[in-house]
């Protein structure tokens, strides 16, 4: 079982940087793929930025990249999502997801990830 704890989320404002930060333990961690996924209220869950995390390849989706850095700590088995320039309808639940790098889906659909965290709200005033 793998088990993620997101924390790093708040109130900024228009303009403003937030790093996020999952924990997580349970697993090898080196073996994943770990995500970032956001839902605003309405709104389906959408994919923001991956990693994996054997060789440390980012994905981005096109509305981020530029302005979020994917990374990960090995050692503190965490990874982080860097956002900057925030815009305000980039205000959404930030969630951390984690799959198996090999026998599973695409890394930008929700659907192959089945480990997820609680989520932490990212609120970006204008």
């Amino acid at each position: 079982q793998v088990q993620l704890v997101e924390s790093g989320g708040g109130l900024v404002q228009a303009g403003g940087s937030l790093r996020l930060s999952c924990a997580t333990s349970g697993r090898t961690f080196s073996t994943y793929d770990m995500g970032w996924f956001r839902q605003a209220p309405g709104k389906e869950r959408e994919f923001v930025a991956a990693i994996r995390l054997s060789s440390g390849s980012p994905y981005y989706a096109d509305s981020v990249r530029g302005r979020f850095t994917i990374s990960r700590d090995s050692a503190k088995a965490t990874v982080y999502l860097q956002m900057n320039s925030l815009k305000p309808e980039e205000t959404a639940v930030y969630y951390c997801a984690g799959k198996e790098s090999v026998g599973t889906g695409t890394i930008y659909w929700r659907n192959s990830y089945n480990y997820w965290g609680q989520g932490t709200q990212v609120t970006v005033s204008s």
